[in-house]
């Protein structure tokens, strides 16, 4: 099987979660990852049987011109202690999925976001979903959380939870291909 990771980052915890995902995911096929902004990532895309497509919380959903914009500022702040990714400063996974002109069947969804009740937070994950859903994908798996600290480091666990993810996202794949 073919599975693409695609990612959208802005200080790092997104992407260090998709490369955790993709890990779990190595055994159920051939894995590519790459950054929304990487032209990889349209190209991995387009040929993958299983798309995982994943980015951080912003305003209770997926990251938007002004809000990538506001990441750019506080990386500036020296204070916050935040370095930004090198293709942050690109398209977010919002705009990305409206350019995927080939959707694969299958997809899963995850994102990053702050350590508070969902209530409050918001998640991503659930957009980028339908956003794949609308498109004519089919989600093996609900659309999954991972958390990050007020110091914007990933919580104790998260990575592992994340390869377990993967793994989980794999064996759901399976179960679609095969039934």
């Amino acid at each position: 099987m073919s599975i693409a990771v695609v990612y959208e980052s802005m200080f790092g915890n997104t992407r260090a979660i998709a490369l955790a995902i993709a890990e779990g995911l190595t055994p159920f096929g051939t894995v590519i990852t790459a950054n929304v902004n990487d032209p990889r990532a349209l190209e991995a895309a387009r040929s993958a049987d299983l798309l995982v497509l994943g980015g951080p919380t912003h305003a209770h959903g997926m990251t938007r011109p002004a809000s990538r914009e506001e990441a750019t500022t506080w990386a500036k702040d020296a204070s916050k202690n935040l370095s930004l990714e090198l293709l942050a400063a690109g398209m977010g996974v919002r705009e990305w999925t409206k350019d995927l002109d080939l959707v694969p069947a299958l997809s899963a969804a995850f994102d990053t976001r702050r350590d508070l009740a969902r209530i409050l937070t918001g998640a991503a994950s659930g957009h980028i979903g339908h956003a794949l859903t609308k498109r004519g994908s089919r989600a093996v798996i609900s659309p999954e959380s991972f958390l990050v600290s007020k110091d914007n480091t990933l919580d104790d666990g998260e990575l592992a939870r994340a390869r377990n993810w993967g793994a989980s996202v794999g064996k759901a794949m399976e179960q679609f291909i095969h039934h």
